[in-house]
């Protein structure tokens, strides 16, 4: 057979099906896969108990069910941006799950200090102790694996899978 038929470059090495699977330089693998699923799962959790809370009884507690929405859209958007390459995706994660750092500390602290703000319980009140605390050491375990799994200096601004424009 030749080079045509085959589609096989001879300049190149063979690569092994598994290999064409695994994306190169992806923050996706191993802890980051993990990281990638609770924030995923948090998202659903997230977006199911805000849509609840908003139909049926949005008048009750509409900053606390607002904040769950927002955490929702906040964990949402984290998860497209920790499995997604390129470093516009890179700064995206930073700047999702580094608002929600701070959205875990600041609404976590005024659901102790003013409790009648926070009658009913958003994702991040009590920093979020509803939620196994979880949503108080997600951001710090993301924002140390984005430190650790920096993209290359040249990967562009883009937003394509290899970082560079679409």
């Amino acid at each position: 057979m030749t080079e045509q038929q085959t589609g096989v470059n001879a300049q190149e090495p063979p690569r092994s099906p598994s290999a064409a699977l695994r994306p190169t330089g992806s923050r996706s693998i191993g802890i980051g896969r993990l990281l990638i699923a609770v924030y995923g799962v948090l998202a659903l959790a997230a977006t199911g108990r805000s849509f609840v809370q908003i139909v049926s009884r949005f008048d009750e507690a509409p900053l606390a069910y607002s904040l769950s929405a927002l955490a929702a859209v906040v964990y949402i958007v984290a998860t497209i941006a920790l499995t997604n390459r390129g470093l516009f995706w890179y700064r995206v994660a930073w700047v999702t799950i580094g608002f929600e750092m701070l959205g875990v500390i600041v609404v976590g602290a005024l659901s102790l200090i003013y409790p009648a703000l926070f009658q009913h319980a958003t994702v991040w009140s009590v920093f979020g102790s509803g939620y196994l605390f979880i949503p108080l050491v997600l951001p710090a375990l993301g924002m140390w694996w984005l430190y650790t799994h920096r993209p290359a200096v040249g990967s562009g601004v883009g937003g394509g899978a290899d970082g560079s424009a679409a």
